[in-house]
């Protein structure tokens, strides 16, 4: 069953950006359980489209409360038909007055107020731990934030969002976004990953967060494309003066051998000047190398699919280089296309590709 969604809007304002107040949270889950109850209609359709129309926090609301109630466990469309149903046979269906619908949920039964109950405990306690945002292996997702903002996802990438009132915060637990900030000079834009933070208040840059590499802490890489950003190494780490960065320009962070169990990162390794079109070539379905070892070129593609390709002997053909556009997710054919490049062999094999010297 699908809900009536509101035309999107403005994110939430002056009510708490992204906190929505217990009031309209319970009038949320009081749309969520009518709606699928056996009294549902056209005109309640409406009448709940009107009040998700009211303000960013009443859609914000809804849609919360929608996710919450499709993850009750052992909450089924039928069940709470039959509590509705047994309710209304006791005169609890909904009134009307003036026209206008008004959900009489006080007068529903024990089950359908249990439903109400449990609906709001589940919905309200998420709010105030900030939203998560992930990916699966070849997967790419843009969110639209409540302040404005948008953030797209790269294949494998977690987020944690939370946009206080001072200060909004997103934390990168893993992979790679682009981030279009709105601009809100009172409420600076804070990215955390391993242990450092980028600070913006309106721009576009891309964060990067490599897996740790020879027992090392994450790496880190963050491309300025538009305005302005700083970027803060953390506490003890080489990074000891805030970095401005001009669009254009790229910091990469190493992890070191000690910095493991933190995740931190602790030096710095380059300030460089990449290519754009490279940089943001994942958001349009693309992978562009040049001149780049064939071993970082099967890394970075694997990133994009579940058929890993294996390079056999690396060290023997670790020195062949690819350059050109690849689609990402499809592994087969930058597989073939590499093999026809440099005269080499695919393997189909149950754990993947293989890429293989021919022999003689």
């Amino acid at each position: 069953m699908h809900e009536p969604q509101a035309p999107a809007g403005q994110g939430a304002n002056g009510d708490g950006h992204g906190m929505v107040p217990p009031a309209i949270a319970a009038e949320a889950a009081v749309w969520i359980a009518r709606l699928h109850g056996p009294d549902r209609s056209w005109f309640m359709e409406r009448e709940c489209l009107a009040w998700q129309a009211r303000s960013a926090v009443h859609r914000l609301a809804f849609e919360r409360c929608t996710d919450a109630w499709q993850d009750v466990a052992g909450m089924t469309l039928r069940t709470y038909a039959h509590a509705t149903a047994a309710g209304a046979g006791q005169g609890t269906r909904a009134g009307r007055s003036g026209g206008r619908f008004k959900p009489r949920w006080w007068a529903a039964g024990s089950a359908t107020v249990t439903a109400l109950a449990l609906v709001a405990m589940l919905v309200l306690q998420p709010w105030r731990r900030g939203e998560v945002y992930d990916t699966g292996v070849g997967e790419q997702r843009t969110v639209m934030l409540q302040d404005g903002s948008r953030i797209s996802l790269n294949t494998a990438t977690r987020v944690r969002v939370d946009l206080g009132q001072a200060q909004r915060t997103v934390s990168v637990e893993g992979g790679e976004v682009l981030f279009e900030v709105a601009k809100d000079a009172s409420r600076p834009f804070v990215v955390r990953a391993a242990g450092a933070e980028v600070v913006a208040t309106g721009t576009a840059f891309v964060v990067g967060l490599a897996p740790p590499v020879l027992g090392g802490g994450k790496a880190l890489a963050v491309t300025l494309v538009e305005g302005q950003v700083i970027v803060r190494g953390p506490m003890g780490g080489a990074l000891a003066r805030p970095v401005l960065m001009a669009p254009g320009q790229r910091v990469r962070l190493g992890g070191s051998g000690d910095a493991g169990l933190s995740g931190g990162v602790r030096e710095v390794r380059q300030l460089d000047h990449p290519r754009m079109d490279q940089v943001l070539a994942w958001t349009r379905g693309e992978a562009i190398f040049d001149n780049v070892s064939l071993p970082e070129a099967v890394a970075e593609m694997n990133r994009y699919s579940a058929l890993p390709i294996m390079v056999a002997g690396a060290g023997a053909l670790g020195g062949l280089r690819v350059s050109g556009v690849f689609r990402t997710g499809d592994n087969a054919g930058f597989a073939r296309a590499v093999a026809q490049l440099h005269g080499l062999a695919v393997h189909e094999l149950a754990r993947g590709l293989e890429l293989t010297q021919i022999s003689h």
